[in-house]
């Protein structure tokens, strides 16, 4: 991954996608429906922010295509994160954590 000021922040979107796709390869329903799922429902992609998501991802390698299981229907694409994509999820994590401490630092404070 180039330098991580270059990605970060990530886009809620593009969080939501590359953390769907830690745990396993998936296919793009399967990213709609995770995603929905880890929101609670409140954030629902669709299918053109989806894929021009998945395009920007693959094109700074932070996915990349994975093998389609025997028997599956060959026009469905999987995806897979990479461990740049696992760099940037790790960072981004880091950034949120120190937002939020951040936050809660003031409210203690104005609480006193």
């Amino acid at each position: 991954m180039g330098n991580k000021k270059e990605i970060l922040p990530l886009t809620e979107a593009f969080y939501y996608i590359l953390v769907s796709l830690y745990a396993m390869p998936s296919h793009g329903y399967g990213i709609m429906q995770d995603v929905e799922k880890m929101s609670s429902g409140r954030v629902k992609i669709g299918a053109g922010t989806l894929y021009t998501a998945l395009n920007t991802l693959l094109n700074k390698g932070l996915i990349d295509h994975y093998p389609v299981p025997e028997g599956t229907d060959s026009r469905r694409k999987m995806y897979a994160i990479t461990n740049d994509g696992k760099t940037a999820v790790a960072a981004e994590m880091s950034r949120l954590e120190e937002l939020l401490q951040a936050g809660r630092l003031v409210q203690l404070s104005i609480k006193e």
